[in-house]
């Protein structure tokens, strides 16, 4: 019998870092608005409110260093949306970027 293991990493088990950084996120349709991102990971973030989204929907968000990242729609629940980027963002760019969040 033949197991087959998963090796992608699990995102759910990434570092998260807490934050309150305001910033645009691009929907789809073409609509902007402004939201609050709670934490975040280098491969996804939380958003401290309910977004008008299905799960899998897809939006853009604009972070520092990093610029616009994809990312989807996971789940929402009590208020929150966490979202998965998708892409890992790199280590160097992570670390600049919560230096950058944690600055302003």
């Amino acid at each position: 019998m033949t197991s087959v293991h998963n090796t992608s990493p699990d995102p759910r088990r990434a570092t998260r870092f807490p934050v309150d950084f305001e910033t645009i996120c691009e929907f789809q349709s073409g609509q902007e608005k402004q939201i609050r991102i709670t934490n975040i990971s280098a491969h996804g973030l939380m958003v401290g409110e309910i977004l008008e989204m299905e799960k899998g929907d897809r939006v853009t968000v604009r972070l520092p260093v990093t610029g616009r990242i994809e990312a989807y729609l996971v789940w929402s629940h009590e208020g929150r949306c966490g979202f998965e980027f998708e892409r890992v963002i790199r280590e160097p760019d992570f670390v600049a970027m919560i230096d950058k969040i944690n600055s302003l």
